[in-house]
């Protein structure tokens, strides 16, 4: 099963994010069950005995010829030969029990192949920390596996095995007979392991990933740290929002002396229009505040002798506006009576 590093802290208490599940993987860090890469490499060694099946019988050909003409064959040839023909049967099994057992892992790792993990620890040379993991609860877990892994291959093979009495009679069969009766008890048999396998490595995959996600728990102040890191310290984040604002009402101020025109209602509201004469655009709020900021705006367009005029329906209309929009055609006859009065008026002091 997979390993534990064991030593939680009593407040981790919360689940790991997706943040730092993604940080773990990153690091190699991943649920990984010893059992599922067993299997697979099972499986791949079963379907290499199965594919060598047919080449046994050219084999053993081989292997008569070669004893027939051995005292003729030099040492070193016969010997050769001899490897040859075991090598054609054992690697092709032993290279699909190896990608077997690869598969098995990328398939748990969804292709994730890392190298930080081969990284020495000091930490692992310690005998104390080994017999910790020996005699400890590790070393007790690891134990019951074992138990219960022989428990189940052991009831699947002596399923397959079938009444032990059938033996008198088998040996009664002809050769071709008993050779067949063989080859289906060992299918048996290689069924029987590998679906006792399976069962175990799908028990052992589920523990495994939940003691991964166990170790990877965080504390309350460990995603508050998270948070930070992701979004910003708030007290930060309201410092820089309280300075952008104070930068863009600078901004704003800035506009009212150039302004056509500041519509009021008269106390609660202030909206600044700018408007060129003989321009074909559409009035532009340039500024607009509420309560104390419309005092300033009233404040700095008497100041630059821009007019203001008391409008109190359009003004709440136009405050609902953001700033540097035009203003919508609705509005457009009531704002270009009010700039055509203020330019009769002269372009200067305050209208009523």
């Amino acid at each position: 099963m997979a390993e534990d590093k064991g030593g939680e802290a009593e407040d981790r208490t919360e689940p790991a994010t997706p943040r730092r599940l993604q940080k773990a993987r990153e690091d190699g860090q991943v649920a990984l069950s010893r059992e599922v890469a067993g299997l697979g490499s099972l499986a791949g060694g079963l379907l290499g005995l199965m594919l060598a099946v047919p080449f046994a019988a050219e084999m053993m050909r081989g292997f008569r010829g070669l004893m027939a003409r051995a005292h003729m064959l030099d040492p070193v040839a016969a010997a050769g030969g001899f490897a040859w023909l075991g090598a054609s049967v054992v690697l092709p099994v032993a290279l699909l029990a190896g990608g077997g057992a690869v598969a098995a892992t990328l398939l748990q790792t969804r292709g994730l192949v890392s190298a930080k993990g081969l990284r020495p620890r000091l930490s692992r040379l310690s005998p104390v920390a080994a017999l910790k993991r020996i005699f400890g609860v590790e070393g007790a877990i690891e134990f019951l596996r074992t138990v219960v892994k022989l428990g189940l291959v052991g009831a699947a093979l002596w399923w397959a095995l079938g009444d032990a009495g059938q033996l008198p009679g088998l040996m009664q069969l002809p050769a071709a007979g008993l050779l067949a009766r063989a080859g289906q008890a060992a299918l048996d048999l290689a069924l029987a392991a590998l679906a006792a396998f399976a069962g175990i490595a799908a028990l052992d995959y589920l523990v495994a990933r939940q003691r991964h996600l166990h170790r990877l728990r965080m504390s309350r102040q460990d995603l508050k740290e998270e948070m930070r890191e992701s979004e910003g310290d708030p007290q930060v984040k309201g410092r820089l929002r309280q300075i952008r604002q104070a930068r863009a009402r600078s901004r704003m101020m800035a506009a009212v002396p150039k302004a056509a025109v500041v519509i009021t209602n008269p106390t609660h509201y202030a909206v600044a229009l700018a408007y060129e004469q003989g321009s074909s655009a559409a009035p532009r709020i340039v500024a607009k505040g509420a309560d104390a900021i419309a005092a300033r705006i009233r404040a700095a367009a008497e100041e630059a002798r821009v007019p203001v005029v008391s409008n109190p329906p359009l003004a709440r209309a136009l405050f609902r506006l953001e700033l540097e929009t035009e203003i919508p055609p609705e509005h457009y006859q009531a704002v270009a009576e009010i700039i055509a009065y203020v330019w009769r008026l002269g372009g200067g002091g305050r209208a009523g």
